[in-house]
């Protein structure tokens, strides 16, 4: 063990002058609130984005196939036929292996009304390929449509609230095209997400009710929905599909070109508006090292000025500045150290608090969501810590030379 380890071990902070240990009490403080809220703002951060990104991908599809252009003049426009198309698709293995799951959907906009007020909404009605477990699991009254039941529909919270429906009502749905046509359908069930892109706007149905009201058979819709085991390659995924699509449209085993979309394109706002968290995050994070830097420089020049004398004694015996300042810098190293334990406790506990019991509330209409959302991530956590050290360590190098300018001469007098 060299030998200004062994020294810096026996030295103790709070030594010396004892006005010294209020202000090293303060810097420790102000070194545990900079790592409390740096691990709270990754948290919340990395929760909030998993939050929405997880209610983007589980309300709208991951890909979308749409008709891109029209070349059999039997086809109707904007539609696709389910049959050719998921043959296609799931021929090819290495895509298939991607899907979790594929359905029909066919979107049309329509007017609810109620004896009392109306309302603008997309109605979208999904096959039996669609997984309703999501919306089943927010579920606040009565339940999913039953499959293959056309007049049964979802609507969320939000609507309900506003037309003054509940569950077993029926409400007029008046679909505007060339002439206006009217179906009544049951409300089956009710539910409410927080996400009120969705829920403001979507209303949930088999797909019967939209196919009846276009004409269609029951094999057409305006897009194939497909959802993917894994939404870390969306992009690629859609590349991929893209690619097997066009390939069968040369080999004349599609009658029309098809258009591939992710939902990172359709929904480019909000990724975007999440992507821009990212850089509050970096300001945050620059802003306590700065303050956690400027603690630090504070606390070293403190701990060098209670212990003059020791460094008058320590260089009449010999030690050079460079000595002396490695025991100065591992002396503070303590104070580091004991500042990130409790920092990491402190910041870590609320959050497991805030996870587990949801103390601090949101309001879902602004937020999406009723409560902060928190999202531990260790690996995040690991790296923070690690800067924390590497900066304080860069930080403290520039204070430590004012040891250099101590002379024994002088400091063995000092009191």
């Amino acid at each position: 063990m060299k030998w200004e380890w062994f020294i810096a071990k026996r030295l103790r902070l709070k030594g010396g002058v004892a006005k010294g240990a209020p202000s090293l009490s303060i810097a420790v403080a102000g070194i545990v609130l900079s790592v409390v809220v740096m691990i709270l703002s990754i948290a919340i951060v990395i929760g909030f984005k998993n939050e929405i990104t997880g209610k983007i991908y589980n309300l709208d599809a991951h890909i979308k196939v749409s008709d891109a252009y029209v070349i059999d003049n039997d086809e109707p426009y904007n539609s696709v036929n389910r049959g050719t198309l998921s043959q296609i698709i799931l021929a090819d293995t290495s895509f298939a292996a991607k899907v979790r799951d594929m359905a029909l959907v066919a979107e049309k906009s329509a007017v609810l009304k109620t004896d009392s007020d109306f309302k603008g909404i997309v109605v979208r009605g999904v096959d039996d390929g669609y997984d309703w477990s999501y919306l089943e699991s927010h579920l606040t009254a009565g339940r999913v449509p039953q499959a293959g039941v056309e007049q049964e529909v979802l609507i969320s919270k939000m609507v309900a609230n506003e037309l003054g429906l509940k569950v077993g009502d029926k409400v007029y749905a008046y679909f505007i095209d060339e002439k206006v046509k009217v179906r009544r359908p049951v409300v089956a069930g009710i539910f409410s997400t927080d996400f009120d892109t969705f829920d403001d706007n979507v209303l949930m149905c088999n797909i019967g009710l939209v196919q009846g009201v276009n004409g269609w058979n029951r094999d057409t819709g305006n897009y194939m929905a497909i959802n993917l085991r894994n939404v870390d390659n969306v992009d690629d995924a859609a590349l991929d599909l893209y690619a097997v699509l066009t390939t069968a449209v040369y080999k004349q085993d599609l009658p029309m070109m098809y258009n591939v979309d992710d939902t990172h394109n359709y929904n480019s706002s909000l990724f975007s508006w999440l992507g821009m968290l990212d850089m509050n995050v970096v300001i945050i994070l620059t802003l306590m090292m700065i303050v956690a830097m400027f603690t630090l420089i504070a606390a070293m020049l403190m701990i060098i000025l209670e212990r003059i004398r020791f460094i008058g004694v320590i260089k009449a015996q010999g030690a050079t500045n460079a000595s002396v300042r490695r025991i100065f810098m591992l002396l503070t190293g303590k104070l580091i150290l004991t500042a990130l334990i409790i920092g990491n406790a402190l910041g870590l506990g609320m959050a497991l608090v805030q996870q587990r019991f949801h103390v601090v509330k949101l309001d879902p209409e602004a937020y999406y969501m009723p409560w902060v959302p928190i999202s531990i991530n260790l690996t995040a956590i690991v790296a923070l810590n690690i800067m924390v050290i590497i900066v304080a360590y860069l930080s403290l190098i520039g204070p430590s030379h004012i040891i250099s300018g101590i002379k024994p001469t002088t400091t063995l007098r000092y009191e």
